[in-house]
């Protein structure tokens, strides 16, 4: 039987979202899954990206995720003729950029089976060709795939039906990702050093504690669960807030760091315990670096230009691949370094960094190791704690959270409402709905969701989430007291408009 990804979508309600494809895992069925991963390398054979070989698979930790990446790579091994057969390198367990990595710098394709921060109930397949994240068209191009799925392959509930089992997993690409740091940084880079690992149930979590110590640093592993835990670097529990503030407490950290399910979005808090906003993290991170040009979502904290750090910064829509987009451009024009990052705190490297002598390859996908490194060196280079490196930033902070079980759809709604075509009648709704506490609208952007700047230049952001049926507001003001507080009204206010 052929069909398209498209009517696959539509069916199933696994589609492309701010990071590869992603639904719940009930919809995830390995005949979806089998499809997904056979249109990804049709679509490189026919653009000429990739015409055959090995493709490398891993996994994060989710319960669900081993039986989807046995689907994604019985159809890796389902395409192309006997001239061009396909076979699967298995990592098994590893992190988004170890496997980007491996494939980076071996020319191959790879697909991650992880739903990064959201709940288990969730998951996704991220894809990356051989020359980094697959882009928008490149989406667009695997939705328009036309495949063949053998209906002999699965059972009625869409479940293999056959006997498959993935290829002995390696390790190889664990050892190439811990290298590139040791190479760069050297052994002695965190002598002296003491950083707790929260562990949880992210995938690089054992691998971490051992990047540090190769290192120099002391480490003491935190936290570790034997259940998945949804940890969201963007919206932080208030639970992974307080457990921070108690290790620090009671013990003598230069930092505590962890990393979200797939363990490309970081979490470093300072000596304290207090967690850094991943917009701000990247900010210390690009200034360690020495970035000519930082590319960063128009979500994150605009201490970045008022800092004075870069010659050049370029604001695009939330997700990595519109941040890669514009990194990519502004290569052929910027002499130094180009840098990007998330609010999330996924940091990528457009340029490959010189320093000493050594050089530290582009890595054009997000990636959390990068960004504590570059702080806690930051932080022993200019002979200060963390928290004395975020004083010196200009008063900007930032905050998010979300509204969970919200349907796109009510959020298209909400947003269309608010930011009619007549914009002398937005600024009348926006300041109807928020203006008893945020005071009057001075500007809307609408690069991505609805983003008010007041006059008071406090910022209230509503954005449907890309990766769940979530809305979420981010708020920006010159104290975090007052930003967690327009956040909360904000928040209180939309819910009385659906309630």
């Amino acid at each position: 039987m052929k069909t398209s990804v498209a009517t696959l979508m539509n069916e199933s309600g696994v589609a492309f979202g701010t990071s590869g494809a992603r639904g719940l895992v009930t919809a995830m069925s390995d005949r979806v899954c089998y499809a997904y991963a056979k249109a990804f390398l049709q679509h490189l054979f026919v653009t000429r990206q990739f015409s055959g070989g090995a493709v490398a698979i891993g996994a994060d930790l989710r319960p669900s995720s081993d039986r989807i990446a046995r689907a994604c790579g019985l159809g890796i091994e389902h395409v192309g003729a006997s001239a061009n057969q396909y076979r699967v390198i298995n990592f098994a367990k590893i992190s988004s950029p170890a496997l980007a990595l491996f494939g980076l710098e071996n020319n191959l394709p790879t697909i991650m089976i992880t739903g990064s921060h959201i709940p288990d109930d969730r998951n996704g397949i991220k894809f990356t060709t051989p020359f980094g994240e697959i882009t928008k068209a490149d989406e667009k191009a695997i939705k328009d795939q036309i495949v063949e799925i053998p209906e002999q392959l699965f059972s009625a509930d869409g479940s293999i039906a056959t006997q498959y089992t993935l290829p002995v997993a390696t390790d190889q690409a664990h050892g190439a990702y811990r290298k590139r740091y040791l190479d760069f940084f050297g052994a002695d880079f965190l002598a002296g050093c003491r950083v707790g690992v929260y562990q949880h149930s992210a995938v690089l979590r054992d691998e971490l504690v051992a990047i540090f110590k190769s290192l120099g640093a002391t480490v003491t592993a935190l936290g570790r669960s034997e259940v998945f835990v949804p940890v969201d670097t963007e919206a932080i529990r208030s639970e992974d807030r307080a457990l921070a503030k108690e290790w620090a407490s009671l013990g003598s950290y230069d930092a505590i760091v962890s990393v979200d399910g797939d363990s490309d979005r970081p979490l470093i808090s300072d000596e304290r315990g207090g967690w850094l906003r991943g917009d701000v993290a990247g900010i210390l991170c690009a200034r360690y670096l020495g970035a000519q040009a930082v590319v960063t979502p128009v979500s994150s904290n605009t201490a970045l230009e008022k800092s004075c750090y870069f010659k050049e910064i370029r604001r695009t829509r939330i997700g990595s691949p519109f941040v890669i987009e514009v990194m990519k451009e502004l290569l052929s024009t910027v002499q130094g370094p180009v840098v990007g990052y998330e609010a999330n705190g996924g940091f990528l490297l457009a340029s490959e960094i010189s320093r000493k002598g050594k050089q530290l390859r582009a890595l054009p996908t997000r990636d959390a190791l990068i960004v504590q490194l570059a702080i806690l060196g930051l932080a022993r280079q200019e002979k200060k704690t963390i928290s004395q490196l975020l004083a010196e930033l200009p008063a900007r902070y930032t905050f998010s959270e979300r509204i969970k079980d919200f349907p796109t759809e009510a959020s298209q709604q909400l947003l269309e409402k608010l930011n009619p075509a007549d914009k002398r009648r937005a600024i009348q709704a926006i300041e109807e709905l928020f203006g008893s506490f945020a005071g009057k609208p001075e500007s809307i952007d609408t690069t991505d969701g609805l983003r008010v700047t007041f006059t008071s230049s406090e910022v209230i952001h509503l954005r449907p989430s890309g990766n769940a049926p979530e809305l979420r507001c981010y708020s920006e003001a010159d104290t975090l007291v007052r930003a967690e507080q327009i956040n909360s009204q904000a928040l209180v206010k939309v819910k009385s408009l659906i309630s």
